[in-house]
């Protein structure tokens, strides 16, 4: 995962905000695992104050991107994974293993061909 850009816009035109690891797993907790900030912390092995300014920060990045017109790259931080994560190469679906691969919704090809591995297990 590396980041996103407005849609029909070259990177190279665009100024990007950089989000940190750290931003990024709070948004992805919060609101796309829907847990309380305070769960969100624990799991983060960090306080409840300390997970609301990362979460803080992350919002308000994607809000600047977002209403700029700025890209977003994702970085920093050493990250280690549970699970082999794939990525759909027509549709950059995001697979959490082989087992949990299903055809695609707008592919009309299926196959572990069309995956990509986008993380490496350690």
């Amino acid at each position: 995962m590396a980041g996103f850009k407005p849609f029909g816009m070259p990177l190279c035109e665009l100024e990007v905000v950089k989000l940190h690891f750290d931003e990024y797993e709070s948004i992805n907790l919060v609101n796309y695992l829907n847990l309380s900030q305070e769960a969100a912390a624990e799991k983060m092995d960090i306080s409840r104050p300390t997970f609301t300014r990362v979460y803080n920060r992350a919002l308000k990045k994607i809000a600047e991107a977002f209403v700029e017109c700025k890209a977003i790259e994702i970085e920093g931080g050493n990250v280690e994974f549970d699970k082999q994560w794939y990525k759909c190469k027509k549709c950059f679906k995001l697979i959490d293993g082989l087992a949990n691969h299903t055809r695609c919704e707008n592919c009309k090809s299926f196959g572990d061909k069309e995956l990509a591995i986008i993380n490496e297990i350690k």
